[in-house]
């Protein structure tokens, strides 16, 4: 067994948002953890051990099919994590989750996370709002994937990720871009291309794209983008109506 240092999770919302009784028993138990774009955190109908914080990196959630082929339907940024459905009632990942965007990320075992989900009212308030807010990014996603043109899904997933890489240019080739929208690459090129000729992206080498024109970016995406963004910034104060008994003690 490693040693296990404390880590501070500034930079990650979901964690940042735990009352300070929560924080001193989960804080000892944070791991460090360093992946590679595109590494498996863990395979659909696998146990978790660990629930999954990133502090800068992005996770992408896929959905497998028996064929072998995926798509995504959610990604987690510093804002939550991956693992609370686990936390909260099972250790299986109904989902294959993977790295899309390298950077910081933490970990915390899934019984500490289980024991402080049965014993706080104010923690199961936070989870159950965070997965409320991830289930909806997920049924935002589906209907962009069905109704939206590539180029309008191409633009809301950029502008998901320039928000999580905080401007620096994005590591992405088209075949990773074609299996994380579900396109074929040839319709992902030609999107690509579009955006390169409006002015919006740059490629300046070989799987790096610039936002060039965020403002543009925006006005070409699809709905979606907003829709998601208004309800991640607002899912540390959910409705008085989302929370039973006594709403003095409700999240801030």
């Amino acid at each position: 067994m490693p040693m296990l240092r404390i880590v501070e999770p500034q930079g990650n919302r979901l964690l940042g948002a735990l009352e300070a009784s929560s924080r001193k028993r989960i804080d000892p138990h944070l791991e460090p953890v360093t992946l590679k774009l595109g590494a498996v955190v863990c395979d659909a109908g696998g146990l978790l051990k660990h629930a999954y914080f990133p502090e800068g990196s992005v996770l992408s959630l896929l959905t497998v099919l028996e064929n072998g082929s995926a798509i995504e339907t959610a990604n987690i940024g510093r804002e939550g994590a991956f693992g609370l459905f686990a936390a909260m009632y099972s250790r299986a990942s109904f989902n294959r989750c993977l790295v899309q965007l390298e950077g910081g990320m933490v970990r915390c075992p899934i019984e500490l996370l289980q024991s402080e989900f049965r014993s706080s009212e104010h923690v199961r308030n936070l989870f159950v709002s965070y997965s409320e807010t991830l289930l909806s990014q997920v049924q935002q996603t589906v209907a962009c994937n069905a109704l939206h043109s590539t180029e309008e899904r191409m633009c809301r997933w950029l502008l998901m990720m320039h928000d999580r890489a905080e401007g620096e240019a994005l590591p992405y080739t088209h075949e990773f871009l074609s299996e994380m929208l579900g396109a074929n690459r040839k319709s992902v090129t030609m999107a690509a291309q579009a955006l390169q000729t409006a002015g919006l992206i740059r490629y300046y080498r070989r799987g790096k794209i610039q936002i060039v024109d965020r403002a543009g970016l925006e006005k070409a995406s699809c709905e979606c983008y907003a829709v998601v963004k208004e309800r991640f910034d607002a899912f540390l104060t959910p409705p008085s109506t989302a929370v039973q008994g006594d709403t003095t003690k409700r999240m801030r």
